[in-house]
């Protein structure tokens, strides 16, 4: 019993640090905006895809990982700028219908370009198990786990000890307030999107050796990271980090105690729950006028 409860426990950590780094990137985006960008999804589905490209051509696995992760963040200033600027005075929802077709042609234009087959990204240090309490667990799910708390960690530098990091906290705060001491909050806009889009691939990147990837896997990941975004409390970065966490487990427990058929319904349960009794979230993030 206790080794088949930490199987389960193991896949929902390792699944549930790739919603947490997709919730990230909706909040990055929503506390610079007030925009919830539905094209994330599309991110982590291309970092996978690039690097799974990239690799079965003989490239480097190091090399490819940074290109997608580098191609992926271009893709996301690409969104901001060619989509989401043009229409900077439209109403909150207008922008997000945007995100909606940004997502349908990401989609589209990787489906004609690579195909509708599923890649497989090699693993980074192999596939051996390694035996834990009679559980077994995958080297690239520590991997995603790791990888997941630098990022966290460096996220957490970012935006108390750089410049740049605390203008867009200050953004988040109060936009305007931002603007009158002199912060360019279009620049902090275009580089949220940025550093959304790569924190999405490399989520893509982490989990493709283990789940493979193929055009349309951007489209539940992307979802899933928006339930985790709110269910922690839509702005929250500590409410993305748990809220992708907490989705993951439940997701693994009900896949292996219940049954995987409900496995995809029960995160959207989940949150409907969740905000009937905590509407904020379960980090209660500040309810502010978007303008």
């Amino acid at each position: 019993m206790t080794a088949q409860f930490l199987q389960f426990f193991f896949s929902g950590l390792t699944i549930g640090a790739t919603y947490a780094l997709a919730a990230l990137g909706f909040s990055i985006i929503y506390n610079a905006s007030g925009v919830i960008n539905f094209a994330q999804g599309e991110f982590i589905m291309l970092g996978g895809m690039a690097a799974a490209l990239m690799t079965s051509q003989g490239m480097p696995l190091p090399l490819a990982i940074a290109i997608a992760v580098a191609a992926a963040a271009l893709g996301g200033l690409l969104v901001e700028k060619l989509a989401i600027e043009p229409a900077k005075n439209a109403e909150v929802v207008t922008l997000i219908i945007i995100t909606i077709g940004a997502s349908l042609f990401i989609r589209g234009l990787v489906q004609v370009s690579l195909g509708k087959g599923t890649h497989a990204l090699p693993a980074f240090s192999g596939d051996q198990p390694i035996a834990v309490l009679g559980a077994t667990l995958l080297p690239q799910s520590l991997w995603v786990l790791g990888v997941t708390l630098v990022i966290v960690a460096v996220l957490a530098w970012f935006f108390t000890r750089t410049l740049q990091g605390k203008a867009m906290l200050a953004t988040s705060h109060n936009k305007l307030a931002a603007q009158l001491v002199g912060i360019n909050t279009k620049a902090i806009l275009l580089a949220s999107f940025g550093l959304s889009a790569a924190l999405g691939a490399l989520g893509g990147i982490l989990i493709a050796p283990i789940t493979n990837t193929s055009y349309d896997v951007g489209i539940m990941l992307g979802l899933k990271g928006f339930v985790a975004a709110t269910l922690g409390g839509l702005g929250s970065g500590a409410g993305a980090i748990v809220g992708g966490l907490l989705l993951g487990l439940v997701e693994a427990m009900t896949a292996g105690y219940i049954s995987s058929s409900y496995k995809d319904a029960v995160p959207f349960v989940l949150i409907l729950v969740v905000l009937f009794f905590m509407p904020r979230g379960l980090f209660g993030a500040k309810v502010t006028d978007r303008v």
